[in-house]
C-alpha cells in the first residue's frame, strides 16, 4: 500500500513539472523568477522582523507586481527577448536595493507585544 501511494505522487509531481514547464513556454525565464520569489522572501522577513514599516511594504509589493505586469506584457507575443529581459533584471535590481534601504533606514515596527 506504501508502495502505491509513493509511486502515485511520483507520477502525480511528474505530471505537474511536465505540465507546468510546458505551460510556461518559450518565453519562461527561471532566472527572473527566482530573483522574485527572493525578493518576496526579503519582504516578508522584513516585515515579521520589524525592519519594514507597513507602509514600506507596501511600496515594495507594489513595485513586484508592477514587474510582474511588465513581465507578462513582454511575455504577451510569445517571446522574452535578450532586451526585455535585461530591462527586467534592471528593474529587479533597483527593488532590491529598494529593500535593502527600507531594511537598513532604521524604521522599524515595535514587534513586542
Amino acid at each position: 500500500m506504501k508502495r502505491f501511494i509513493l509511486s502515485v505522487l511520483g507520477a502525480g509531481t511528474a505530471a505537474v513539472l511536465v505540465t507546468s514547464a510546458a505551460y510556461a513556454g518559450p518565453a519562461a525565464d527561471p532566472g527572473i523568477h527566482a530573483r522574485m520569489a527572493n525578493q518576496q522572501k526579503r519582504i516578508s522577513q522584513g516585515v515579521r522582523t520589524g525592519e519594514l514599516t507597513p507602509r514600506e511594504a507596501g511600496r515594495l509589493e507594489r513595485h513586484e507586481a508592477r514587474i510582474r505586469h511588465d513581465e507578462l506584457m513582454m511575455k504577451s507575443d510569445g517571446v522574452l527577448t535578450r532586451g526585455e529581459r535585461a530591462q527586467l533584471n534592471r528593474e529587479l535590481d533597483r527593488v532590491s536595493r529598494n529593500i535593502y534601504r527600507a531594511k537598513h533606514n532604521g524604521k522599524r515596527v515595535n514587534t513586542a507585544f
